[in-house]
C-alpha cells in the first residue's frame, strides 16, 4: 500500500525522506516535488524500476526518460566529457528550470529508453528533491501523470492516477504553475532549442553567448 508524508513537517519529512529513499532503492517508484510539476522517479540505474516507471504511466520507451542529480559535480560521472556549453548553462541555470540533453557515458548501465546514446539531465530547485537525490544518487523522473493528462501539481493529484503503483508519495505542497522546464540539446554541432518552459530562449542564449533556435 502506498504511503504519503507530509514534507511540510520536520519529522514527517525526515520519515518519508527515510521511507522514500528505501524505496527507490529497493526498485521501488516514488512521487516528488520539485520546481516544476511533481515527479514520478526511480533509480536510473535499475532497469526494470525504469519500465514500471513508464508502466505506471502507460508511456512506452520511444519516450525516454530524463534524469535530475543532486549536485553539479554528478554529471561529470554520467556524460561523455562535458563541453563548454554545457558548463555555461549548468552554472548560470542549476539548480532550476533548465534541462539538458548531451551524449551519456557508455559505460553506463542504464536503459532509460530509445535515447540513442544521450540523456537528459537537471538539477532541480527544490529542497525535498535535492535532499532524496543527495541520498540516492541520479534518479529517472519523469512528470507524475499517465501519459495524455495534465501533470501534477499536488501530491494528491498525483496520487489520484497513479495510485498504488507507487511507493511513496512526499507532499511538498502545491508546486505552483505547471510550467514545465526548457529543454537544450547539446549533442549537435551547435546548441538547439527543443522546448521553451520556465527558462526563456533570451536567457539561454545570453548565457551560451549565441542566438539559439529550435532544432531544425
Amino acid at each position: 500500500m502506498s504511503a504519503v508524508y507530509d514534507c511540510g513537517e520536520p519529522h514527517t519529512r525526515s520519515d518519508g525522506l527515510k521511507a522514500a529513499a528505501s524505496a527507490v532503492r529497493s526498485g521501488r517508484l516514488v512521487v516528488l516535488p520539485t520546481d516544476t510539476v511533481y515527479g514520478i522517479g526511480a533509480d536510473a540505474f535499475d532497469a526494470e524500476a525504469v519500465r514500471a516507471l513508464l508502466r505506471a504511466k502507460n508511456r512506452g520507451p520511444d519516450m525516454p526518460v530524463g534524469v535530475l542529480v543532486g549536485s553539479w559535480s554528478t554529471v561529470d560521472g554520467l556524460v561523455l566529457g562535458l563541453s563548454q556549453q554545457a558548463r555555461s548553462l549548468i552554472e548560470a541555470f542549476w539548480p532550476g528550470d533548465l534541462s539538458i540533453v548531451v551524449p551519456h557515458a557508455p559505460s553506463l548501465q542504464w536503459n532509460l529508453g530509445s535515447t540513442r546514446g544521450t540523456v537528459m539531465l537537471r538539477m532541480p530547485l527544490h529542497p525535498v528533491a535535492l535532499e532524496l537525490l543527495r541520498e540516492v544518487g541520479p534518479m529517472a523522473v519523469s512528470s507524475a501523470n499517465v501519459s495524455g493528462q495534465p501533470p501534477a501539481s499536488t501530491a494528491q493529484q498525483a496520487r489520484d492516477q497513479l495510485g498504488e503503483s507507487v511507493a511513496v508519495y512526499l507532499d511538498g505542497g502545491p508546486s505552483g504553475e505547471p510550467v514545465p522546464s526548457t529543454i537544450v540539446d547539446l549533442t549537435g554541432d551547435t546548441p538547439s532549442l527543443l522546448r521553451e518552459g520556465a527558462v526563456s530562449a533570451e536567457a539561454v542564449s545570453e548565457a551560451l553567448g549565441m542566438e539559439i533556435g529550435p532544432k531544425e
